[in-house]
């Protein structure tokens, strides 16, 4: 079966061209899901500093006066719903956590397969590669190693995420749970790189208009 070559050109794309396409689209629709998850998680991992501060300003207050008497039961009672959220939202993030892990699998896959691209290509057409570019200029080399980036960055960044997860609740620093939220909203490893290598993929592909 021979592959089209044309540029861009939707409906007409098959073989390794039409996979390499459809990566590009998963790519874009995988990272989208994966910044919603980050803006969720984020928003979650906030609440969690928020209790964390409040049950330790409680905790630190050891007798509370009403009216001259010990509220101690009263006190009791709020530390307990204090943990009792504490511990909701840290269930919340631990299953954004495992949101954004099992998109990492799915990038995971992709770069496997387009390996798997570029070594029948290699069966094929030997030392010569191929005549001509699937798309505008790169070869599928490219491909790989564009994916392969994207997805080192991600899992840079998922690892980043569980070390928050693990330690944001324990963390009676505000500095530092300052620290952690702004290292999950940021994203340190994707923030600026990934974006510019998902475009170049987009563009390449014929989903973004040269």
């Amino acid at each position: 079966m021979s592959e089209s070559t044309t540029p861009g050109k939707k409906g007409n794309l098959t073989g390794s061209a039409r996979k390499l396409k459809d990566d590009a689209a998963d790519w874009h629709n995988l990272i989208l899901k994966w910044e919603r998850l980050n803006d969720e998680g984020s928003t979650t991992a906030t609440k969690i500093v928020n209790l964390g501060l409040s049950k330790k300003s409680e905790t630190e207050t050891d007798v509370v006066m009403e009216g001259g008497r010990l509220a101690a039961g009263d006190f009791s009672e709020n530390l307990k719903q204090s943990n009792q959220e504490l511990e909701e939202e840290c269930v919340k993030l631990q299953d954004v956590v495992d949101k954004m892990a099992n998109i990492l699998s799915k990038m995971e896959k992709m770069v496997h397969a387009e390996h798997g691209i570029c070594e029948l290509e290699a069966f094929q057409y030997g030392e010569k590669e191929r005549a001509a570019p699937l798309f505008h200029t790169w070869s599928t080399q490219q491909f790989v190693e564009v994916s392969s980036k994207l997805y080192d960055s991600y899992k840079q960044e998922l690892a980043l995420k569980k070390t928050i997860l693990q330690e944001l609740a324990h963390t009676s620093n505000p500095e530092l749970s300052m620290v952690y939220l702004s290292s999950w909203l940021y994203q340190p490893y994707t923030e600026d790189s990934g974006q510019l290598l998902l475009e170049s993929l987009l563009l390449e592909t014929g989903h973004r208009p040269l």
